[in-house]
């Protein structure tokens, strides 16, 4: 084998795992949270959710990335787990397809499908049309690194200790050990079969062997989902099992048929000259047949699942200390994974809308705290503030690692109103902890306010807890009550300026001492910074109004 050759093979690899992760950028950018939604709303019926699978993974080309979505979404509750079975199952039978496009040996006119995308990227300025561009462009490219795979392996038929090694694939636990291994170094199963399909062509490994180690290429495609239930609830770890299962059932069965009846015989009689439809093929009949048996038993399934892992009796994350139940935390952005934004953004909207509450209990506490001259109280708002102010920070950690990789103009904008969200929602919290600290100095000086005042104290904690209820309310997704916040802020500045004339008035009279006036006057200035960081958040939530 001369070097051009081992050059061409390592060229034609690297083109033809660089188009598949060039589609998978330009699906991402083009249709990620569209494939979200339509995964969220359609898998409620176990035979919609097969379908859904199938449709959307034979779309992106990668049934790691469906599954990742779907653990994702189990653990953002937006999934059960019976309804992950059917969509998992789905997703292995849309996986297929990328074996049979390639069986199809449209390499010919591969140039032509990287032209036309290059085409859309270079000479076309609409953002929308630079991700079509990428798909069509990186499917050319995967054509082009196939057909040159396909030449470069030719020779190494005459290389006899490569000729050895493929020779040992006809043992069953070896090829089915080798296609697990090489699958979970690639974490991609359409590119792995797409590998083996280019040795076939070129007369290198025949269906004999090749079939054990397309079996074991199914389960090595589960190590992606297994490594993005890491740090997940038990519901999502749970599904990556349920995919472990389903794969491993079908090669035990698989692989019994293959050693007991003329199943690869039979498959080979379909397509005679043809090896990567051939192998194509037993991948479809693979995941079809398996789908058909254990499809009835999908809640079999999930509950071998909870067996596997059962609950515990206090789950992580139920105790007092501060954590997060929804988002990874500091979750490294590698590249992009189809619908991956769209979770992670689901997740933050949701450690949101928990921080929106702490925060908002916290301006209630504060005002309350005052008017009760009890500063037992600030132990609980300290205690509040503290996980407020972990939540800004985790968030923040994980929506700045997002800004950098998303290619998604409306999740870019999503994700820039949250970071926002997050820091306005932090600096309430610091607010409503310096109107508690006011208490501490009433008892030290022994001061008590007017009964005027304490009414005012009284209506600005009723405001207040106005403001911080239209944020709650909105949850943090539409922006179609921003005239109400806007209208309360407005509300808020004018009761500030109308107390702060009443507190001359009552210093003039001498109802108030200066040392009282002092620190009404700081509370009244965080009440109104208290407005203006609700203002702030209902601008962020405008901002997202056409994409909502």
């Amino acid at each position: 084998m001369k070097l051009t050759d081992i050059l061409g093979l390592f060229g034609g690899l690297a083109l033809f795992l660089y188009g598949m992760q060039m589609m998978s950028t330009g699906l991402e950018a083009a249709a990620g949270n569209r494939m979200k939604h339509i995964l969220e709303k359609l898998t409620t019926n176990r035979f919609l959710g097969v379908a859904v699978g199938a449709g959307i993974t034979a779309v992106i080309q990668s049934s790691s990335a469906t599954t990742v979505m779907v653990v994702g979404f189990v653990n953002s509750g937006m999934m059960t787990l019976k309804q992950a079975v059917g969509v998992i199952m789905g997703a292995n039978i849309g996986t297929t397809v990328t074996g049979q496009l390639i069986a199809l040996d449209i390499g010919v006119i591969a140039p032509i499908f990287a032209f036309a995308g290059v085409v859309l990227i270079v000479f076309l300025k609409k953002p929308a049309l630079h991700h079509y561009g990428q798909i069509v462009a990186g499917l050319g490219i995967l054509f082009i690194g196939m057909s040159m795979m396909s030449d470069a392996m030719a020779p190494l038929g005459e290389y006899e200790p490569f000729v050895k090694v493929l020779t040992s694939f006809e043992n069953p636990l070896v090829g089915i050990l080798a296609g697990m291994a090489f699958t979970a170094v690639i974490q991609s199963s359409s590119a792995s079969v797409g590998i083996l399909q280019a040795l076939a062509t070129g007369g290198l490994i025949g269906l004999p062997s090749a079939v054990y180690v397309l079996f074991g290429q199914n389960i090595g495609t589960c190590i992606t989902a297994a490594l993005a239930s890491v740090g997940t609830c038990r519901n999502a770890k749970r599904t990556a099992i349920i995919h472990v299962s389903f794969n491993v059932i079908g090669t035990v069965l698989f692989t019994a048929l293959c050693m007991a009846t003329p199943l690869v015989a039979f498959v080979e009689s379909w397509t005679p000259g043809s090896p990567s439809a051939q192998i194509a093929n037993m991948h479809t009949l693979f995941n079809v047949v398996t789908t058909l048996l254990l499809f009835p038993f999908g809640s079999v399934l999930a509950k071998f699942a909870e067996r596997v892992l059962p609950s515990r009796p206090q789950e992580a994350g139920t105790d007092d200390a501060p954590h997060l139940l929804y988002l990874k935390p500091q979750e490294p952005a590698r590249e992009p994974r189809i619908g991956l934004s769209a979770i992670a953004l689901h997740d933050v909207r949701r450690e949101l809308e928990r921080m929106s509450e702490m925060a908002r209990e916290n301006v209630d506490r504060s005002f309350l705290a005052v008017l009760d001259g009890n500063s037992g109280r600030l132990a609980d708002i300290d205690r509040r503030e503290t996980y407020i102010d972990y939540l800004n920070k985790e968030i923040s950690d994980c929506v700045s690692g997002m800004i950098a990789t998303e290619s998604n103009e409306a999740d870019a904008a999503r994700i820039s109103a949250y970071f926002k969200i997050a820091g306005n929602l932090e600096r309430i919290g610091d607010h409503a902890v310096n109107i508690g600290e006011y208490t501490k100095l009433l008892e030290e000086n022994h001061m008590r306010f007017s009964e005027s005042a304490r009414a005012e104290i009284s209506e600005m904690r009723r405001v207040g807890d106005c403001a911080m209820g239209l944020v709650a309310r909105l949850s943090l997704t539409q922006a179609a009550a921003f005239s109400e916040i806007a209208a309360i802020e407005q509300q808020i500045d004018d009761m500030v300026e109308r107390y702060r004339e009443n507190q001359l008035r009552r210093m003039h009279s001498g109802a108030c001492t200066g040392r009282a006036c002092v620190i009404y006057s700081e509370m009244l200035t965080d009440f109104e910074r208290i407005g203006d960081h609700v203002l702030n958040i209902g601008e962020a939530l405008a901002a997202l109004a056409p994409t909502a």
